[in-house]
Protein backbone atom coordinates (compact mmCIF):
# COMPACT_ATOMS: atom_id res chain seq x y z
CA UNK A 1 0.00 0.00 0.00
CA UNK A 2 1.43 3.79 -0.82
CA UNK A 3 0.94 6.57 0.71
CA UNK A 4 -1.75 7.34 -1.25
CA UNK A 5 -3.71 4.74 -1.23
CA UNK A 6 -6.82 4.73 0.78
CA UNK A 7 -6.43 3.25 4.32
CA UNK A 8 -9.14 0.16 3.94
CA UNK A 9 -12.51 0.80 6.04
CA UNK A 10 -14.50 -1.25 8.81
CA UNK A 11 -17.06 -1.93 5.37
CA UNK A 12 -14.21 -2.74 3.55
CA UNK A 13 -13.01 -5.41 6.05
CA UNK A 14 -16.59 -6.79 6.28
CA UNK A 15 -17.47 -7.62 2.56
CA UNK A 16 -14.14 -9.15 2.86
CA UNK A 17 -15.68 -11.19 5.35
CA UNK A 18 -19.20 -11.92 4.33
CA UNK A 19 -20.31 -10.63 7.96
CA UNK A 20 -22.41 -7.44 9.28
CA UNK A 21 -20.16 -4.15 10.44
CA UNK A 22 -21.78 -4.18 13.60
CA UNK A 23 -19.36 -7.43 13.61
CA UNK A 24 -16.45 -6.96 12.63
CA UNK A 25 -16.46 -3.52 15.27
CA UNK A 26 -17.26 -6.02 18.07
CA UNK A 27 -14.41 -8.25 16.93
CA UNK A 28 -11.82 -5.41 16.23
CA UNK A 29 -13.08 -3.81 19.59
CA UNK A 30 -12.44 -6.65 22.09
CA UNK A 31 -16.16 -7.49 22.31
CA UNK A 32 -18.08 -10.29 23.39
CA UNK A 33 -20.79 -12.61 21.38
CA UNK A 34 -19.23 -13.52 18.23
CA UNK A 35 -19.46 -16.98 17.36
CA UNK A 36 -15.82 -18.63 16.75
CA UNK A 37 -15.61 -18.91 13.04
CA UNK A 38 -17.10 -15.52 12.09
CA UNK A 39 -14.39 -13.93 14.45
CA UNK A 40 -11.68 -16.12 13.06
CA UNK A 41 -13.07 -14.17 9.18
CA UNK A 42 -12.90 -11.22 10.40
CA UNK A 43 -9.35 -11.34 11.61
CA UNK A 44 -8.43 -12.45 8.59
CA UNK A 45 -9.80 -10.04 6.30
CA UNK A 46 -8.22 -7.58 8.37
CA UNK A 47 -4.91 -8.94 7.93
CA UNK A 48 -5.42 -9.54 4.72
CA UNK A 49 -7.18 -5.56 4.04
CA UNK A 50 -4.21 -3.97 6.86
CA UNK A 51 -6.90 -2.89 8.72
CA UNK A 52 -6.52 -0.49 11.36
CA UNK A 53 -9.05 0.75 14.12
CA UNK A 54 -9.57 3.83 14.60
CA UNK A 55 -8.55 4.26 17.84
CA UNK A 56 -11.00 7.16 19.26
CA UNK A 57 -14.00 5.15 17.98
CA UNK A 58 -12.86 2.11 19.92
CA UNK A 59 -12.16 4.20 23.08
CA UNK A 60 -15.80 5.14 23.04
CA UNK A 61 -16.66 1.48 22.50
CA UNK A 62 -14.66 -0.17 24.96
CA UNK A 63 -14.10 2.78 27.13
CA UNK A 64 -10.71 1.75 26.84
CA UNK A 65 -7.63 3.95 25.44
CA UNK A 66 -5.08 0.79 25.84
CA UNK A 67 -2.51 3.65 27.03
CA UNK A 68 -0.22 3.60 30.39
CA UNK A 69 0.58 6.36 31.90
CA UNK A 70 4.42 5.36 33.78
CA UNK A 71 4.87 8.04 36.60
CA UNK A 72 8.53 8.89 37.80
CA UNK A 73 8.92 11.54 40.47
CA UNK A 74 12.35 11.93 39.54
CA UNK A 75 13.92 15.16 37.50
CA UNK A 76 14.62 13.56 34.14
CA UNK A 77 17.83 14.33 34.29
CA UNK A 78 18.28 11.78 37.12
CA UNK A 79 15.57 9.16 34.92
CA UNK A 80 18.32 8.87 32.07
CA UNK A 81 21.31 9.00 34.03
CA UNK A 82 20.69 6.48 36.52
CA UNK A 83 20.57 2.57 34.52
CA UNK A 84 18.27 1.49 37.50
CA UNK A 85 15.48 3.18 35.52
CA UNK A 86 16.56 2.55 31.92
CA UNK A 87 16.08 -1.32 33.78
CA UNK A 88 12.64 -0.65 35.10
CA UNK A 89 11.41 1.25 31.85
CA UNK A 90 12.59 -1.65 30.02
CA UNK A 91 10.42 -4.21 31.63
CA UNK A 92 7.48 -2.46 31.66
CA UNK A 93 7.88 -1.25 28.22
CA UNK A 94 7.91 -5.04 27.02
CA UNK A 95 5.21 -6.08 29.19
CA UNK A 96 2.85 -3.10 27.55
CA UNK A 97 4.03 -3.90 24.31
CA UNK A 98 3.00 -7.42 24.54
CA UNK A 99 -0.25 -6.39 25.06
CA UNK A 100 -0.86 -3.57 22.85
CA UNK A 101 -0.62 -0.84 24.89
CA UNK A 102 0.76 2.39 24.35
CA UNK A 103 3.66 3.94 27.07
CA UNK A 104 2.92 7.87 28.26
CA UNK A 105 6.10 8.89 30.47
CA UNK A 106 5.41 11.26 33.06
CA UNK A 107 8.35 13.15 34.65
CA UNK A 108 8.05 15.09 37.93
CA UNK A 109 10.42 17.60 38.87
CA UNK A 110 8.50 20.08 41.05
CA UNK A 111 4.90 20.68 42.72
CA UNK A 112 3.80 22.18 39.45
CA UNK A 113 4.80 19.16 37.59
CA UNK A 114 2.82 17.07 40.23
CA UNK A 115 -0.55 19.57 39.62
CA UNK A 116 0.17 19.12 35.86
CA UNK A 117 0.28 14.67 36.20
CA UNK A 118 -2.90 14.70 38.38
CA UNK A 119 -4.46 16.86 35.86
CA UNK A 120 -3.73 14.63 33.17
CA UNK A 121 -4.41 11.52 34.80
CA UNK A 122 -7.84 12.37 35.62
CA UNK A 123 -8.62 13.87 32.26
CA UNK A 124 -9.06 10.51 31.42
CA UNK A 125 -6.26 9.74 28.81
CA UNK A 126 -4.98 6.37 29.93
CA UNK A 127 -6.41 3.21 31.65
CA UNK A 128 -4.22 3.10 34.43
CA UNK A 129 -0.91 3.97 35.87
CA UNK A 130 2.24 2.75 36.93
CA UNK A 131 4.44 4.75 39.34
CA UNK A 132 8.01 4.10 40.99
CA UNK A 133 10.83 6.07 43.03
CA UNK A 134 8.22 7.86 45.22
CA UNK A 135 9.65 10.03 47.84
CA UNK A 136 7.87 10.13 51.53
CA UNK A 137 6.41 13.43 51.35
CA UNK A 138 4.42 13.18 47.41
CA UNK A 139 1.78 14.44 46.80
CA UNK A 140 1.36 11.42 43.66
CA UNK A 141 -0.45 8.83 45.12
CA UNK A 142 -3.13 10.97 46.86
CA UNK A 143 -3.48 12.56 43.50
CA UNK A 144 -3.58 9.30 41.56
CA UNK A 145 -6.11 8.46 44.23
CA UNK A 146 -8.27 11.27 43.33
CA UNK A 147 -8.37 11.27 39.35
CA UNK A 148 -9.46 7.41 40.13
CA UNK A 149 -7.03 6.39 38.02
CA UNK A 150 -6.24 2.51 38.84
CA UNK A 151 -2.56 2.40 39.88
CA UNK A 152 0.33 0.29 40.69
CA UNK A 153 3.17 1.28 42.28
CA UNK A 154 7.25 0.20 41.99
CA UNK A 155 8.92 0.18 45.37
CA UNK A 156 6.66 -0.30 48.80
CA UNK A 157 4.66 3.17 49.08
CA UNK A 158 5.51 5.06 52.31
CA UNK A 159 2.50 7.70 53.28
CA UNK A 160 3.50 10.97 55.10
CA UNK A 161 2.23 11.59 58.69
CA UNK A 162 -1.86 11.79 58.58
CA UNK A 163 -1.99 10.59 54.82
CA UNK A 164 -4.27 8.17 54.75
CA UNK A 165 -2.64 5.32 52.26
CA UNK A 166 -4.96 4.94 49.18
CA UNK A 167 -6.86 1.46 48.74
CA UNK A 168 -6.38 -0.91 47.49
CA UNK A 169 -2.55 -0.28 47.62
CA UNK A 170 -1.02 -2.32 44.47
CA UNK A 171 2.71 -2.63 44.83
CA UNK A 172 6.33 -4.41 43.25
CA UNK A 173 9.27 -4.03 45.43
CA UNK A 174 12.27 -6.81 46.59
CA UNK A 175 13.35 -7.89 49.98
CA UNK A 176 15.12 -4.70 50.75
CA UNK A 177 15.63 -5.32 54.41
CA UNK A 178 16.68 -9.07 53.71
CA UNK A 179 18.64 -8.51 50.88
CA UNK A 180 20.78 -6.10 53.30
CA UNK A 181 21.01 -8.46 55.79
CA UNK A 182 22.32 -10.93 53.88
CA UNK A 183 25.04 -8.83 52.40
CA UNK A 184 25.99 -7.70 56.12
CA UNK A 185 26.40 -11.28 57.50
CA UNK A 186 28.50 -11.99 54.32
CA UNK A 187 30.97 -9.58 55.42
CA UNK A 188 31.07 -10.64 59.17
CA UNK A 189 31.87 -14.21 57.88
CA UNK A 190 34.36 -12.47 55.99
CA UNK A 191 36.03 -11.38 59.81
CA UNK A 192 35.07 -7.61 58.67
CA UNK A 193 34.19 -6.32 62.40
CA UNK A 194 34.05 -2.59 61.04
CA UNK A 195 31.35 -2.03 58.80
CA UNK A 196 30.36 0.69 57.49
CA UNK A 197 27.29 1.54 55.90
CA UNK A 198 25.97 4.16 52.83
CA UNK A 199 22.78 5.03 52.67
CA UNK A 200 20.40 5.65 49.92
CA UNK A 201 18.05 8.85 49.89
CA UNK A 202 16.25 8.29 53.51
CA UNK A 203 12.84 9.57 52.05
CA UNK A 204 12.28 6.50 49.82
CA UNK A 205 11.63 3.10 51.62
CA UNK A 206 13.98 1.45 49.71
CA UNK A 207 16.71 3.28 51.66
CA UNK A 208 15.26 3.29 55.23
CA UNK A 209 14.45 -0.59 54.35
CA UNK A 210 18.41 -1.06 53.89
CA UNK A 211 19.13 0.60 56.92
CA UNK A 212 16.99 -1.46 58.67
CA UNK A 213 18.32 -4.63 57.38
CA UNK A 214 22.14 -3.53 58.29
CA UNK A 215 20.71 -2.40 61.80
CA UNK A 216 19.47 -6.00 61.76
CA UNK A 217 22.67 -7.37 61.94
CA UNK A 218 24.22 -4.96 63.60
CA UNK A 219 22.25 -3.53 66.17
CA UNK A 220 24.85 -2.34 68.61
CA UNK A 221 26.74 -1.01 65.29
CA UNK A 222 29.51 2.48 66.09
CA UNK A 223 26.43 5.50 64.20
CA UNK A 224 30.27 6.93 63.41
CA UNK A 225 29.64 4.09 61.15
CA UNK A 226 26.97 5.27 58.86
CA UNK A 227 26.75 7.87 56.33
CA UNK A 228 23.88 9.49 54.50
CA UNK A 229 23.94 9.03 50.50
CA UNK A 230 21.60 9.72 47.75
CA UNK A 231 22.03 6.90 45.32
CA UNK A 232 24.21 9.20 43.39
CA UNK A 233 28.24 8.30 42.68
CA UNK A 234 28.21 11.39 43.72
CA UNK A 235 26.73 10.81 47.39
CA UNK A 236 28.93 7.30 47.70
CA UNK A 237 32.10 9.75 47.11
CA UNK A 238 30.89 12.41 49.64
CA UNK A 239 30.06 10.04 52.39
CA UNK A 240 33.01 7.35 51.93
CA UNK A 241 34.89 10.71 52.84
CA UNK A 242 32.79 11.34 55.79
CA UNK A 243 33.60 8.05 56.93
CA UNK A 244 37.14 7.75 56.80
CA UNK A 245 37.67 11.03 58.80
CA UNK A 246 35.62 9.50 61.28
CA UNK A 247 36.48 6.20 61.13
CA UNK A 248 39.44 5.66 59.26
CA UNK A 249 40.14 1.87 60.78
CA UNK A 250 37.06 0.93 59.01
CA UNK A 251 37.15 -2.68 57.00
CA UNK A 252 33.96 -2.95 55.08
CA UNK A 253 31.51 -0.68 53.49
CA UNK A 254 27.66 -2.11 52.54
CA UNK A 255 26.67 0.77 49.96
CA UNK A 256 22.50 1.14 49.40
CA UNK A 257 23.30 0.79 45.92
CA UNK A 258 26.04 0.17 43.05
CA UNK A 259 26.10 3.64 41.65
CA UNK A 260 26.75 4.73 45.74
CA UNK A 261 29.17 1.72 45.63
CA UNK A 262 30.96 3.40 42.40
CA UNK A 263 31.68 6.59 44.19
CA UNK A 264 33.10 4.61 47.44
CA UNK A 265 35.67 2.90 45.21
CA UNK A 266 36.65 6.12 43.79
CA UNK A 267 38.00 7.49 47.06
CA UNK A 268 39.13 4.35 48.82
CA UNK A 269 41.64 3.88 45.45
CA UNK A 270 42.14 7.50 45.71
CA UNK A 271 43.16 7.19 49.46
CA UNK A 272 45.76 4.09 48.53
CA UNK A 273 43.13 1.79 50.13
CA UNK A 274 43.39 -2.04 48.51
CA UNK A 275 39.69 -3.94 47.88
CA UNK A 276 39.00 -6.58 49.41
CA UNK A 277 42.30 -6.67 51.30
CA UNK A 278 41.62 -3.16 53.51
CA UNK A 279 38.20 -2.63 53.41
CA UNK A 280 35.70 -4.99 51.54
CA UNK A 281 32.70 -3.26 49.22
CA UNK A 282 29.69 -4.68 48.79
CA UNK A 283 26.28 -3.04 46.61
CA UNK A 284 22.94 -3.48 45.71
CA UNK A 285 21.22 -4.08 42.78
CA UNK A 286 23.56 -5.91 40.46
CA UNK A 287 23.31 -3.83 37.76
CA UNK A 288 25.43 -4.57 34.51
CA UNK A 289 27.69 -3.90 33.01
CA UNK A 290 28.24 -1.50 36.17
CA UNK A 291 28.73 -4.46 38.85
CA UNK A 292 31.28 -6.20 36.17
CA UNK A 293 33.36 -3.46 35.32
CA UNK A 294 34.06 -1.86 38.87
CA UNK A 295 37.92 -2.19 40.23
CA UNK A 296 37.55 -4.98 41.23
CA UNK A 297 34.22 -6.75 39.82
CA UNK A 298 31.35 -5.72 43.05
CA UNK A 299 30.01 -7.96 45.41
CA UNK A 300 26.29 -7.14 45.22
CA UNK A 301 22.65 -8.02 46.29
CA UNK A 302 21.03 -9.06 43.09
CA UNK A 303 17.34 -7.65 42.60
CA UNK A 304 15.52 -8.28 38.89
CA UNK A 305 15.09 -4.61 38.25
CA UNK A 306 13.60 -5.37 35.19
CA UNK A 307 11.36 -8.17 35.82
CA UNK A 308 9.71 -6.12 38.76
CA UNK A 309 8.75 -3.58 36.10
CA UNK A 310 7.46 -6.37 34.02
CA UNK A 311 5.76 -7.35 36.83
CA UNK A 312 4.01 -3.94 37.87
CA UNK A 313 2.58 -3.70 33.92
CA UNK A 314 1.11 -7.63 34.12
CA UNK A 315 -0.47 -6.58 38.03
CA UNK A 316 -2.11 -3.12 36.20
CA UNK A 317 -3.27 -4.72 32.83
CA UNK A 318 -5.14 -7.52 35.06
CA UNK A 319 -6.52 -5.18 37.42
CA UNK A 320 -8.11 -3.50 33.80
CA UNK A 321 -9.32 -6.42 32.36
CA UNK A 322 -11.29 -7.02 35.96
CA UNK A 323 -12.53 -9.20 38.76
CA UNK A 324 -11.70 -12.54 36.50
CA UNK A 325 -10.50 -13.33 32.86
CA UNK A 326 -11.04 -16.79 31.22
CA UNK A 327 -7.56 -17.59 32.20
CA UNK A 328 -8.26 -17.28 35.53
CA UNK A 329 -8.43 -14.63 39.10
CA UNK A 330 -6.59 -11.78 38.84
CA UNK A 331 -3.93 -11.30 41.20
CA UNK A 332 -5.00 -9.98 44.68
CA UNK A 333 -4.29 -6.66 45.10
CA UNK A 334 -1.94 -6.32 47.84
CA UNK A 335 1.51 -5.89 48.07
CA UNK A 336 4.37 -8.34 45.94
CA UNK A 337 8.11 -8.88 47.72
CA UNK A 338 10.74 -10.07 45.02
CA UNK A 339 13.61 -12.40 46.34
CA UNK A 340 17.05 -10.77 46.27
CA UNK A 341 20.29 -13.00 45.79
CA UNK A 342 24.05 -11.73 46.77
CA UNK A 343 26.28 -12.26 43.91
CA UNK A 344 30.14 -12.98 44.84
CA UNK A 345 32.88 -10.86 42.66
CA UNK A 346 36.13 -9.80 44.10
CA UNK A 347 35.08 -6.38 46.33
CA UNK A 348 34.03 -9.20 49.09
Amino acid sequence: MTDTTPRPTLEEVAARAGVSRATVSRVVNGGDGVRAPLAERVRQAVEELGYVPNQAARSLVTRRHDAIAVVAAEPESRIFADPFFALQLRGISKELTAHDNQLVLLLTEGRDDHARVGRYLAGGHVDGALVFSLHLDDPLPALIHRAGVPAVFGGRPGWGDGEPAPEPTVYVDSDNRGGAREAVRHLLALGRTRIAHITGALDQTSAADRLDGYRDVLPDGDPALVAHGDFTPSGGDRAMRELLDRRPDLDAVFAANDLTAVGALRVLREQGLRVPSDVAVVGFDDMLPIAEQTEPPLTTVRQDIEGMGRLMARRLLARLRGPATHSGPTAPATGVILPTTLVHRASA
